[in-house]
């Protein structure tokens, strides 16, 4: 049978590296969570004293570097079956979910140099099809050709509700109103930046889940892939 590409973009905390494991699941697809990828430069820079989480300073030429000396990529986890990020060959799949890391990845992906050394093993990733990536620009600048593209969304209020109750979860001291202060300012960040701003793709099916449960998202969304896929 033949296979497809699928790109998922959408705004933080919106589900969409649930859906699209559940997919690649589902579809026997590799996953891709892009987005992971820029929280690891992210963490690799505040870990070497480029960024100082404390007074935010950037020191933006120091990042670029040691930029060649970064390596991410994905490693499967024998005990849990997931693929689980990792920064030159070590596993930070829980040490890259943090609000402090959350508080810096949008300035960190907004790089030029950053995004295009990123979206170029994005692309080698997907190649052969048969990958399901989510994002901000995978169907838009990293599979523009994608077969299907998924455009996910909801309100900020919703978003910063549910990545409120995840932190606390893992024992993260945090308030809901600095959780949602995050949610907006990453949205303004990814929507507005100069190199590969967050758009809808043109051709993009667009998920609202604001009030939409975990199990219809995922079956309206199967649907469509299983549709395409029949198609070919």
């Amino acid at each position: 049978m033949a296979k497809i590409t699928i790109a998922i973009d959408g705004f933080s905390s919106t589900g969409k590296s649930t859906v699209a494991r559940q997919l690649a699941d589902a579809l026997d697809y590799i996953y891709v969570d892009s987005g992971a990828m820029y929280r690891a430069v992210t963490f690799f820079a505040i870990n070497h004293g480029i960024i100082d989480p404390g007074s935010g300073a950037f020191d933006r030429e120091a990042l670029l570097e040691q930029l060649p000396q970064i390596k991410v990529a994905f490693r499967k986890n024998e005990n849990t079956g997931k693929a689980e990020v990792c920064l030159n060959d070590e596993s930070v799949e829980d040490r890259i979910r943090t609000m402090e890391v959350s508080s810096f990845v949008s300035t960190v992906a907004a790089i030029p140099e950053v995004r295009q050394k990123l979206v170029e093993q994005q692309r080698l990733m997907g190649k052969n099809k048969g990958v399901v990536m989510d994002g901000r620009d995978i169907g838009t600048v990293v599979f523009p050709d994608a077969e299907l593209k998924l455009f996910m969304t909801a309100s900020p209020k919703i978003r910063a509700t549910r990545r409120y109750k995840e932190l606390l979860e893992k024992g993260e001291e945090i308030t809901y109103e600095k959780v949602l202060e995050n949610v907006e300012a990453r949205d303004l960040a990814d929507s507005t930046r100069k190199d590969s701003p967050l758009i809808k793709a043109e051709d993009a099916v667009e998920i609202d889940n604001s009030d939409m449960g975990e199990k219809e998202q995922f079956e309206r969304i199967l649907s469509h892939a299983r549709n395409l896929i029949s198609g070919r």
